[in-house]
């Protein structure tokens, strides 16, 4: 009796380490050129099968576009404040929605920075279980002295 429970157990525990852990978006509105709304996902590299969505630029070169091209940092050089933008790439490596998830105190900052992150495409799609899927891509950030990190 206590290996069959044993084997009960050690087969329950397989089966729960081999689950994948998936995030699935919830969209209420209908966004133009989305593959399928029922099936947004937010993707973990660290999870087998999981590729998230990638832009041509790494970390380092977006900072460095944001810092550049963002006309309230550079008139702004003491400005503090945090903020994270939400893209969604469809199945097709295209940019469907970009917006500010947690807005910065400066609606004109906030734009502006939208703005930088609607030109980092092309984009490769992300992947779940090698099949390309509608991604969202979370991009915190904080600024100090009017400069801003990715986090």
């Amino acid at each position: 009796m206590k290996n069959i429970l044993l084997l009960i157990v050690l087969c329950t525990c397989t089966t729960i380490l081999s689950a994948q852990f998936v995030a699935k978006m919830v969209v209420k509105e209908d966004i133009p050129g989305i593959c399928d709304k029922n099936e947004v996902y937010s993707l973990f590299e660290s999870f087998k099968g999981q590729d998230e969505a990638k832009s041509q630029f790494t970390d380092e070169q977006i900072e460095q576009k944001l810092n550049t091209n963002v006309a309230f940092l550079k008139e702004n050089v003491k400005y503090k404040d945090e903020g994270m933008v939400s893209i969604i790439i469809n199945c097709e490596g295209e940019v469907v929605q970009c917006e500010m998830d947690n807005k910065t105190k400066s609606e004109i900052l906030d734009e502006q920075i939208v703005a930088i992150f609607k030109t980092l495409g092309p984009w490769t799609a992300g992947e779940l279980d090698g099949k390309a899927v509608d991604t969202v891509l979370l991009f915190s950030f904080e600024i100090k002295k009017g400069v801003l990190e990715l986090n």
